[in-house]
Parts: structure tokens; sequence; C-alpha cells
């Protein structure tokens, strides 16, 4: 079971630095500080974001925002290898040695600034990952004070229960929206609210906003609607449809927009009529529920 806290809409910055937005110091200063501001006080990272530099900016403009550390709750993942200029990889790979894991773990406390990361996240799983050598890994790592939660990224229920049996798992991060419902009927929720393991949305908004066929035009036409009715914006309901659920699903929102960032939590306020929850659903899947 999780000890850490987290917001229940998590801020995701894996578009904040060199892979997409570019964000200067004093942007993502401000973003930082806007999203505390709104009640997202938890920060989702990866140690391979901006390839490899993310973390670094994130933890030189934290450090001047001084917002106080038990204010925020950072994330962070490691595991994936890839090419990048400060990496000697000839190829992406996975690599969950226990000296890499801590050797990972060390290099993002000290990129981010702090003391602790409150969980630490495997991002993918590996063919050839070895579940006593991860545990002896988080075990370490959670003695010595420098995480507090341990959790995995795109795992099935059959390799989280690889990893269980051997250490307590907390999160699983997957790939879930009104688009991509996968996990919501493949038993991976199912599996998690057994385990008490809580689930993490990556991609959130799905596809509707970035595709342009029969299923995102459907559900467009309804959201069109259900904007009206209240008075929210699409992207807020889509992220309330997803709070809904009763597995206590979080979020993970990438937008480093001002006024989505001000929006967002009123997701979490929204009392979301159960007919309206079913009719995304259903114009997703394209038919009736069974």
């Amino acid at each position: 079971m999780y000890k850490t806290m987290l917001s229940p809409i998590i801020s995701g910055t894996m578009n904040w630095g060199v892979w997409d937005k570019n964000l200067s110091r004093k942007e993502m200063e401000n973003t930082i500080q806007l999203c505390v501001e709104n009640k997202i006080t938890t920060f989702d990272h990866a140690d391979i974001y901006g390839d490899y530099t993310t973390e670094t900016d994130f933890g030189k403009a934290f450090y001047n925002s001084k917002i106080s550390r038990e204010k925020i709750q950072l994330i962070t993942k490691c595991g994936i290898q890839i090419i990048a200029e400060n990496r000697k990889n000839k190829i992406k790979h996975y690599d969950y040695s226990k000296n890499y894991i801590i050797w990972s773990v060390e290099e993002s406390l000290k990129k981010l600034k702090t003391d602790y990361i409150d969980v630490v996240l495997l991002h993918r799983p590996s063919p050839l990952m070895q579940a006593d050598e991860i545990a002896e890994a988080v075990e370490k790592l959670k003695s010595e004070g420098k995480i507090i939660d341990f959790g995995l990224s795109n795992f099935t229920s059959s390799q989280t229960e690889l990893i269980r049996q051997k250490t307590e798992v907390s999160y699983n991060q997957v790939q879930f929206s009104a688009t991509n419902f996968e996990p919501m009927i493949d038993g991976s929720f199912d599996y998690m609210q057994t385990h008490g393991i809580r689930p993490l949305s990556w991609n959130p908004l799905g596809t509707v906003f970035r595709e342009d066929n029969k299923k995102t035009r459907r559900l467009k036409k309804l959201l069109s609607v259900l904007v009206e009715k209240y008075s929210l914006g699409s992207d807020t309901l889509l992220l309330a449809w997803i709070l809904k659920h009763p597995a206590g699903i979080m979020p993970i929102a990438g937008t480093v927009n001002v006024a989505r960032i001000q929006s967002l939590m009123k997701a979490v306020e929204l009392d979301f009529d159960t007919e309206d929850w079913f009719a995304i659903w259903t114009e997703s899947m394209g038919n009736d529920v069974a």
C-alpha cells in the first residue's frame, strides 16, 4: 500500500524540456508555481526526458522557486537506456540491474536537487529483469530514505505480480483514456484494486484531439453537448471521466498552458453523471455496452 499522498491530478514534465516546449528556466519555475497554486503538487518525471536533461532543468527551476520540498511530490522513472550525447549506448535497451537502479535514482536525486524521491517507477518491463535483484535495489533505497514508494510503468498484471512477490508495488503507470480503455476491461484495474496498487494514467486525453477518425468525431460531437451541460472544457471532462473509475486513477496532464492548468482541478470536483460517463465509453467503442 502506498505511503505517499499524491495530488489527484499530476503534472507531467515529459514535454517541458528539449523534447517539445523547451521552457526556459524561468518559464519552468513559473509553471511549477502555477501548478502548486492550483493544488497540482505532484510532478511526473523520467530520467530519459529531454535526453536526460529535463530533471536537471526542473531541479534548478524548483530550487529557484523557493517552494518547500514538503509541499510537492516527485515521481521519476528509470530503466530505459536511450541513445543520447551523455550516454554511450549503441542501441535502445533496458537495464534493471541492482547497481543501475541505485545509480539512476541517485543521479535523479542530484538532478532534482532533493534528498528523496516520493515514487520511483521502473519505466517499462524488460524480458531480462530479475525480480530478486530489483527488490534488493528497492529495499536498499527505501532503507536509506532515498525513495518512499516504489512502482512500475506499463507493466501487465502478470509482470506486476512477478515483482510484487519480491517487493511492495504501490503504483503502476499505464496508458488509459476514453480512447485507450483496455486496462479497464482486460483485468488490469481489477488486479490493481485487489492488491492496493494505485493506477496512474499517462496520455489521459487519448487520441481525441490528435486524430481525426470516426471514433474521435463521435466523441467530439458528444463532448460539445457535455461542454454546454457542465460548463467545462472537453479536456477537463475527459479527466473527470477517468477520475470516476473506482480504481482511483490519477491522470497525468502534460499541459503547460496557463488557462488549462487553472481548470484541471475542476475535474476533481465534478460529479460526473453515470449515463454521461457511459455515453463517452459508448461513443469510443462505437456500440452500446453488451
